[in-house]
């Protein structure tokens, strides 16, 4: 181990996507008790690595760090405490390394990957061996780098609300075509509920529609989408889940699709700002849940994997992967927002 060296992105807070740097030659530490040393074989990006970039993100992050929270990789050595991994085991990340079970509190927000902590877009990566999970046997590495995040958030929205659990026969409403929303379209449609989706171009709609989306509604042509989800339910009352993705710009509608009862899952703020927030009253006039997410537990992890494994799912993942010395041209394609699926870098 003492002869291996470590390659690695460096990104500044708000300096932009051209400010990525690469470095060479990094000694690897000694690794002890818990910890394993991981070689990285893939890394996905999401949305929150553009902000961060370009001082749109809303959580506080390190000044310089090296990013991206999701990776997969191969255990290559391991401390002497070690009891739940062994060498050669392929395996994910946790997003928040020290978030096992229950609530969120502010040290375990501070154990996120590719913010607060240094992530995984480097050739070697050392993580305790509870921030690790073991990459779901079907799956192959590059699949296996988009689940951290965007899987493990779309899992916590439709399932991790006790006694809210989408079912099946209910309605889900997704909006766009990130990895959250795919994720919970392709968990939705697994155990037999109805999927209404938007988005605004034409050709992504027919993709939707070979995963097997049920309703597309362009956003664009329809600025009352809320509106027309809610109509496609067969009561009329409305659908039973929204993954809500566009934040203030778009909750408005997500209030008009769902139902009494219904739950809105808050994930992102894609669409910016707003110049009139929603009130909450409306909120108390539609009698539903909003529920703030942020990613989803160790335990949440497991489980997700264990649905993926019984259900045969594959991760939806785009069709242009980069190399790893192309770090910057894959965070200004995502940026271009003209993707569909999952954009992963393999590192090794």
């Amino acid at each position: 181990m003492t002869t291996r060296r470590n390659s690695r992105w460096l990104i500044r807070a708000n300096a932009g996507i051209d400010a990525l740097q690469f470095e060479d030659n990094i000694p690897i530490p000694e690794i002890s008790g818990k910890q394993c040393l991981i070689r990285i074989e893939a890394a996905s990006l999401n949305y929150r690595d553009i902000a961060m970039a370009t001082d749109r993100y809303i959580w506080q992050v390190a000044k310089s760090f090296v990013p991206v929270s999701d990776g997969c990789g191969q255990i290559i050595a391991i401390g002497d405490e070690v009891n739940e991994f062994q060498v050669g085991d392929k395996v994910c990340m946790s997003f928040m390394q020290d978030h096992q079970d229950g609530i969120i509190t502010p040290p375990i927000r501070a154990s996120s990957l590719g913010s607060q902590r240094d992530g995984v877009l480097q050739h070697y990566g050392i993580f305790e061996e509870t921030g690790l999970v073991c990459l779901p046997k079907h799956l192959t590495s590059v699949e296996g780098s988009t689940l951290p995040c965007a899987a493990v958030t779309a899992w916590n929205c439709l399932f991790g609300l006790h006694g809210k659990s989408l079912q099946k026969g209910e309605i889900l409403l997704t909006q766009g075509t990130g990895g959250v929303s795919l994720f919970a379209i392709q968990f939705a449609l697994a155990i037999g509920a109805t999927v209404i989706s938007t988005t605004s171009s034409p050709e992504k709609a027919k993709r939707l529609k070979e995963l097997g989306v049920h309703h597309v509604i362009n956003y664009q042509d329809d600025s009352n989408w809320g509106d027309t989800a809610k109509a496609l339910s067969e009561d009329g009352l409305g659908v039973h889940h929204v993954v809500e993705v566009g934040g203030e710009t778009t909750i408005s509608q997500s209030i008009s699709a769902v139902r009494p009862e219904g739950v809105i899952s808050l994930v992102g703020f894609l669409g910016g700002k707003s110049a009139s927030p929603t009130s909450f009253g409306l909120v108390q006039q539609k009698t539903c849940i909003v529920r703030g997410i942020n990613v989803g537990s160790r335990k949440l992890f497991r489980e997700m994997n264990s649905f993926l494994e019984d259900k045969g799912i594959k991760p939806v993942v785009s069709d242009r992967i980069f190399d790893f010395h192309s770090a910057k041209e894959a965070y200004h394609y995502m940026d271009q927002q003209e993707f569909f699926g999952k954009i992963v870098i393999k590192v090794d």
